[in-house]
């Protein structure tokens, strides 16, 4: 996601953007194209642990260099540790970098501003589906405000 530190200050995202996750799982892993690093916060681990009754170490690594990110999901056979069948199996709990996918946050320092953007590499992306408006903007900004130490 880019982002150690939300607070309230201005925005801007993209318009006239449709999406809705059609399940297919292509940002649960890696893809010949792509090493998907599924980063996670301290808190995020806990939680996860403590919901699943399994130890950190069971599901994921410690990752330097990443702040605020402190560990990585593992991926055993090139997918995330939690998916099954397609499904993710600690979706009420999953993390925020998988909360906001497609979408992205990082803070443009020239202007002063956060930036929302979008990936293209998810199929689901402007297919159909639901016109992500200012207010969704508005609920992933403050998860990232509640979610990322400062």
């Amino acid at each position: 996601m880019g982002v150690t530190c939300v607070r309230s200050v201005d925005f801007t995202y993209p318009t006239n953007v449709c999406f809705e996750c059609n399940g297919c799982g292509l940002c649960c892993g890696d893809t010949p194209q792509k090493k998907r690093c599924i980063l996670l916060l301290d808190s995020e681990v806990k939680k996860i642990s403590a919901e699943t009754h399994l130890l950190i170490d069971d599901f994921a690594k410690e990752v330097a260099d990443r702040t605020p990110y402190i560990y990585e999901m593992k991926k055993p056979w090139g997918k995330c540790f939690f998916l099954k069948n397609n499904c993710c199996n600690i979706y009420e709990f999953r993390p925020l970098i998988c909360r906001f996918y497609p979408f992205d946050l990082r803070f443009n320092p020239d202007r002063g501003i956060y930036v929302f953007n979008y990936t293209l590499e998810c199929p689901a992306i402007n297919k159909g589906g639901k016109l992500i408006v200012k207010q969704d903007f508005e609920l992933l900004f403050l998860l990232a405000e509640e979610r990322l130490p400062c």
